[in-house]
C-alpha cells in the first residue's frame, strides 16, 4: 500500500511511503518497497496511513442505558453482543481494545478475547480486565439497582485485605490480563460519590500488591484528587477518568510513570444528557455539581506532562461516538499529534505491547487510513475508510459496508 504515513511516534507525515505487509507483519517501509509476485496493491494516495487506533477503556458487555436489566442477561448474550460491538468498532479504525470490566458472575470478555485470538470469530484484538473490583457500596457494586432482598452475583465486591487478595487471585486464575478496580465513587452508580474514596489505604494497597505479585497491571477508576493520589501511591498503572485530579496528583503520576485515561467524550455525552433531562436520576446531582470542575480538570491534564492514553468508556455511551474522543481531546487543549500518539504508540506502551501502536518493519500489520491529514484537522479521524487488522483487510475506500474481504 502507498500513502502519507503517520508512524505513531513522529511529529510529521512521511509523504509517499510504501508499506509491504507479509504474513500479518510489516515487512518493509520506504519510498519504494519490493513487490512480490501476486501481491495486492492498495492505493491510498490522498490518505494518511496510521497504526490502528487503540481504545484503552471500553465496556463491550455493559449498556449504561439499561444496565440493571442488561446485567441479568446470559453470559452468551453478553459475549455475542460484545462481539457485534467490537466488530462495529473495528470499522471505525480501532484494531485493539482494552475492556475494563463486565458485570457478570462469569467471564464473558475473557471468552470473547480467546475466541478472537484463536480466529474463531473476527474482530479487533482484545485485552481484558474481567470485572470491576469494588468495596461494598463502591462504584462496582450494583446491588443498589435491585430490590433490597435480591442477592444477585453480578458484582465483584470485597471488604478487608484478605478478601481483596482473594478476589484479585480469582481474577488471575480465570485468565484476566488486567485488574480493574474502583477506589472512588462514580456518576452512574448508586449510593456513592466520585469525590470520595471507597477503599481504605490498606485495601487499595492489597489490590496493587496482589496484582503485582501475580504479574498483572492495575487500572483504577478514580475521581477525587485524594483517591487519584492513593491509586498512584499504591502502584496503579493507569488512572481511568481521574475526574477531579489536581496538579499535585498529575505531578505524582508523571514522576511515577502512571498513565491517565481521561475519557473526555463521555463528559460531553453526559452534559448533553443533563441538558436534555435524560441523565439517570442517580447521576444528576453528582454531575451537576462536578461538571464544570471536570472540564477544567481535563484542561489541566492537557497542560500537564503526564502520559495520556486514549480511552472512551464506550458502552457507557454508543460505540459509534467513540472516535469523537479525538476531537474532545483537542478541544480540551491536547494537540492533534499528542491525541494521535495517545491512541497509538502511547496506548501500546500502556498495554505493554511493542508489536502494535507503530508502523515499522517487524510490527503487527494493524493499519488504518483516512482521507486528509489528521495533524491539520483532527476530525479527519472520523473518516477512516481503510482498516487492516494483522494483515487482513476489513474495510477499503469506497466500501460503505465495512464488511471483511
Amino acid at each position: 500500500m502507498s500513502g502519507d504515513v503517520f508512524d505513531g511516534t513522529s511529529g510529521s507525515l512521511a509523504e509517499g511511503t510504501d508499506v509491504l505487509v507479509r504474513d500479518g507483519v510489516i515487512a518493509e517501509m520506504g519510498p519504494s518497497v519490493s513487490r512480490p509476485e501476486g501481491a495486492e496493491v492498495v492505493d491510498l494516495r490522498g490518505h494518511t496511513v496510521s497504526p490502528g487506533f487503540i481504545d484503552t477503556h471500553v465496556h463491550l458487555t455493559m449498556d449504561a442505558a439499561g444496565l440493571a436489566a442488561q446485567t441479568l442477561e446470559s453470559i452468551a448474550t453478553k459475549a455475542l453482543t460484545g462481539l457485534g460491538l467490537a466488530r462495529e468498532y473495528l470499522d471505525y479504525g480501532f484494531t485493539t481494545l482494552r475492556d475494563l470490566g463486565a458485570m457478570d458472575p462469569e467471564f464473558p470478555t475473557v471468552d470473547l478475547r480467546d475466541a478472537l485470538a484463536a480466529g474463531i470469530v473476527e474482530g479487533p484484538r482484545l485485552v481484558v480486565a474481567a470485572h470491576v473490583l469494588s468495596s461494598t457500596a463502591g462504584h462496582g457494586d450494583l446491588s443498589g439497582f435491585y430490590p433490597s432482598r435480591w442477592d444477585l452475583p453480578v458484582s465483584a465486591v470485597a471488604d478487608g485485605v484478605a478478601r481483596v487478595r482473594q478476589l484479585v487471585r480469582r481474577e488471575h486464575a480465570s485468565g484476566t490480563d488486567w485488574i480493574k478496580t474502583a477506589n472512588a465513587g462514580g456518576y452512574f452508580s448508586t449510593g456513592d460519590d466520585p469525590a470520595r474514596g471507597t477503599w481504605f489505604d490498606d485495601e487499595m494497597q492489597a489490590v496493587c500488591d496482589t496484582a503485582a505479585l501475580l504479574g498483572l497491571p492495575v487500572a483504577v477508576h478514580t475521581g477525587g484528587a485524594d483517591a487519584c493520589k492513593q491509586a498512584i501511591r499504591s502502584g496503579a498503572r493507569s488512572l481511568e477518568h481521574a475526574y477531579l485530579i489536581d496538579g499535585e496528583g498529575l505531578d505524582m503520576a508523571t514522576r511515577a510513570g502512571v498513565y491517565v485515561v481521561p475519557t473526555m467524550q463521555m463528559t460531553l455525552e453526559d452534559l448533553a444528557q443533563l441538558h436534555a433531562g435524560t441523565l439517570p436520576d442517580q447521576a444528576v446531582w453528582k454531575f451537576r455539581r462536578d461538571s464544570e470542575q471536570i472540564i477544567e480538570t481535563q484542561r489541566l491534564i492537557a497542560r500537564s506532562d503526564v502520559e495520556i492514553a486514549f480511552g472512551t468508556d464506550c458502552g457507557m455511551f454508543p460505540f459509534s461516538h467513540g472516535v469523537r474522543e479525538f476531537q474532545a481531546m483537542v478541544d480540551a487543549g491536547i494537540s492533534p499529534l499528542r491525541a494521535l500518539r495517545a491512541a497509538t504508540s502511547v496506548a501500546a506502551k500502556l498495554l505493554g505491547r511493542a508489536d502494535i501502536g507503530a508502523l515499522r518493519p517487524g510490527a503487527c500489520a494493524d493499519i488504518v487510513a483516512m482521507p486528509g491529514n489528521p495533524l491539520d484537522d483532527i476530525a479527519t479521524t472520523e473518516r477512516v475508510d481503510f482498516v487492516m487488522r494483522a494483515g487482513r483487510i476489513f474495510r477499503r475506500p469506497g466500501d460503505g459496508t465495512g464488511h471483511p474481504h
